[in-house]
């Protein structure tokens, strides 16, 4: 096949109009950031704390309802061995995070002035441990950077019939361009042309996909075996635990990402920060919807009655790519390539929050915090232009990879869950916990983690948790190994935690070993905010009275 050349031309268009925003908003960052003298670090990586309500949910929705979203979801709903259950397993969780961060997680985080999450730990635990977190974060930022862009690769490979490798580092040069001019600010303006291609695009080729004559009854085909195993899922009793901790772990992992913070600590204030978590739990179930009516539509389709012919996408193992591969085949040609739009719109909408929240970590918790504390902000500008540069070209490499796209975000979060969340907890609401009490309970979750194996990946179990079954000479875990592993991890934390600081309080341990000052620090009491975290606050209670003007002044305007 030759180049689709028409859309070549749309997905120029698309690109072009993203890249023309992310300008304009580097050009707005600049303004304002001269008129108000404002510090160069919070306004590249939280819009100087001034993103108002409308622009803070376009830019929430936007960072979530991604490639690995809209495509995940089809691929969910196609592949028999997750179903309709694992989608909407999968929506709920991103929901309820929303609401669980706007209600428990907000507060703390803006309350200190916080830049990045791992600044808690930074506090209270000192570089070393941070580093090891900060590892684990970028760990997340760049899976979750190579599922999206594994996404837009193979979307434009089948529709467009652009190579694969062209696709993805084309799209990989386009975000890095517009996060490197103007940092969230770029992030947050491209976001909501993005969020409006998204819902344009997919209302457009969603009717197209329903009214395919090549497809029987979706109502059939959810519980009955046509074309292939039904697409409802499996609903057998063995899988309600797995089906709990995957909730849990979507859930809760997703408060362990860097991008999500990001965007409740760049609101303008605390009711606007709670305001835009309330309203995306909404939008992300609107946004799911078309997702899993074309997976559905997929999977009742006799795919030897269109061009795609036999076997299947299921039995050709292009399950990933289900999505571009049913707008290409069950929809006429210019509705194909709107499509295309939209899930590059998606994919650049979480690829570039992928990116800013790498530069964030690397540059706050490590450069500056360890490797140049005596850094200026000019230096620290360009670290993060080169952080942004070196993590696009990391996620890019790894689409070569042609993993399950599902596969990468599910490995990011459990990295975020197990590792990051865990410790988010203890740091943020237990005063008891200490550097000695995080550093065992960080290594509990790792090795639990470890030890319990992950078919997905050929790691066998060593430990086999009640319900481990033998299937195919594959041992699978039906216990919820990751919530063990997560709680596990915050018991750990808290139980050593308390005997070092028992050791060290009562004298039972020598003050010359204890080398991070357990006994030196005054745990039990909160930290008492300075004069900034005072001044803060007072804008922070004027900003709350003044919350309810925001959605009548213009989605652009970004001061107080």
């Amino acid at each position: 096949m030759a180049v689709n050349i028409p859309g070549l031309i749309a997905m120029l268009f698309f690109y072009l109009l993203v890249l023309g925003v992310g300008i304009w908003a580097s050009i707005k960052s600049k303004k304002e950031e001269n008129k108000s003298a404002a510090d160069k670090l919070e306004m590249a990586l939280l819009g100087n704390r001034s993103i108002k309500k409308v622009v803070g949910i376009f830019t929430m929705t936007a960072t979530w309802v991604g490639g690995c979203f809209i495509m995940g979801l089809t691929e969910m709903l196609y592949t028999p061995s997750m179903g309709l259950m694992s989608a909407v397993n999968l929506i709920a969780a991103y929901s309820f995070s929303f609401i669980l961060g706007g209600l428990v997680f907000i507060k703390p985080m803006r309350d200190n002035r916080y830049v990045t999450m791992l600044d808690p730990f930074q506090i209270k635990y000192g570089k070393a441990f941070t580093a090891i977190q900060s590892l684990g974060a970028l760990l997340s930022d760049i899976l979750w950077l190579a599922g999206t862009l594994i996404s837009l690769g193979a979307t434009m490979n089948v529709i467009l019939d652009l190579p694969y490798s062209v696709s993805v580092w084309i799209s990989t040069a386009v975000v890095i361009v517009y996060t490197l001019l103007g940092g969230l600010y770029s992030v947050a303006y491209t976001d909501i042309i993005q969020v409006i291609l998204i819902f344009i695009t997919m209302s457009v080729c969603l009717p197209f996909v329903l009214i395919n004559p090549n497809h029987v009854d979706i109502t059939q085909t959810a519980l009955n075996n046509t074309f292939q195993a039904p697409w409802i899922g499996k609903l057998e009793r063995k899988f309600a635990w797995t089906t709990i901790d995957t909730f849990f772990y979507l859930t809760l992992g997703n408060l362990g990402t860097q991008a999500f913070h990001q965007r409740i600590l760049s609101a303008t204030s605390t009711s606007t920060a709670r305001t835009t978590c309330f309203i995306g739990s909404f939008t992300v179930i609107i946004f799911g919807i078309p997702s899993i009516l074309i997976g559905a539509v997929a999977a009742s389709t006799d795919w030897n009655l269109t061009s795609y012919g036999s076997p299947s996408p299921l039995e050709r193992g292009e399950g990933a790519m289900i999505l571009p591969i049913a707008l290409n085949y069950l929809t006429p040609t210019f509705v194909a390539i709107t499509g295309t739009g939209a899930i590059s719109a998606a994919a650049m909408s979480s690829a570039d929050s992928a990116l800013l929240s790498s530069a964030s970590i690397f540059t706050c918790n490590i450069y500056k915090a360890i490797l140049r504390p005596q850094a200026s902000q000019t230096e620290i500008q360009w670290v993060i232009r080169a952080t942004v540069v070196v993590t696009g070209l990391i996620g890019a490499s790894l689409t070569n990879l042609k993993n399950s796209i599902i596969l990468m975000v599910f490995l990011a979060y459990e990295v975020c869950y197990i590792l990051i969340f865990s410790q988010l907890v203890c740091v943020l609401f237990f005063n008891i916990s200490n550097f000695y009490g995080a550093v065992v309970g960080w290594s509990t979750g790792l090795v639990l983690r470890m030890l319990s194996g992950e078919p997905s990946l050929g790691v066998a179990p060593v430990i086999h948790f009640p319900g481990c079954t033998l299937e195919d000479g594959i041992y699978v875990q039906y216990s919820p190994v990751k919530t063990i592993a997560m709680l596990s991890a915050i018991a750990a934390n808290l139980l050593f935690s308390y005997l070092a600081s028992v050791l060290s309080n009562k004298g039972l341990l020598p003050e010359k070993w204890d080398v991070f000052k357990v006994k030196a620090q005054h745990s039990a009491q909160p930290p008492t905010p300075s004069d900034d975290g005072k001044r803060y606050n007072e804008k922070e209670t004027l900003d709350e009275k003044e919350s309810h003007q925001d959605t009548l002044e213009p989605m652009i305007t970004t001061t107080c």
